[in-house]
């Protein structure tokens, strides 16, 4: 019976041990930063962020004009005209404002948009490192909050190599 017990606990011990975790982590944030696809990216969005802007700049343009237009000619106008000329008046306000008020989430929803390829090829390549070297937890450390990191565990290097980015000394 003793040999049984022995025999039991020395096999849940095994596979205790095969089953452990194998956990590594991941510094994306850097990868981003330092892949050369970034730099379209960037691009991408600062001309899309010069468009919101000349939006805007011909809406408070098309908006003076206006306002000039009817300070001008005001007393010449019949009450219905004056309705109508105010109304345009406000609808630009209005717009103006609306650009003003949605162009910074419109911007950010755009660098998600053009951010997306570039997280999933880091994914694809972390994906493939993990199943290689059968890690079966990775935590990204810009958003863990990890307080210890072994360095031997991070992936970042590994993911940089394999997406072909020169790897800089100074940040590891």
């Amino acid at each position: 019976m003793k040999k049984v017990i022995t025999l039991i606990l020395v096999l849940v011990a095994s596979f205790q041990i095969n089953a452990q975790a194998k956990t590594g982590t991941i510094d994306s944030e850097y990868i981003l930063s330092q892949m050369p696809e970034l730099t379209k990216v960037q691009e991408d969005l600062k001309a899309y962020n010069g468009k919101i802007e000349a939006e805007l700049k011909l809406k408070i343009d098309e908006y003076q004009a206006k306002v000039k237009d009817y300070q001008e000619k005001v007393a010449s106008f019949t009450e219905p005209m004056k309705k109508t000329k105010q109304d345009e008046i406000i609808t630009l306000e209005n717009d103006i404002a609306k650009i003003r008020q949605n162009g910074a989430k419109l911007v950010q929803l755009e660098q998600n948009r053009l951010l997306q390829p570039l997280y999933e090829k880091i994914g694809k390549a972390l994906e493939e490192i993990a199943k290689a070297e059968k890690y079966t937890q990775v935590f990204t450390i810009t958003s863990s909050g990890l307080a210890y990191i072994d360095s031997n565990y991070d992936l970042t290097k590994k993911v940089m190599t394999k997406l072909g980015i020169k790897i800089e000394e100074a940040k590891k």
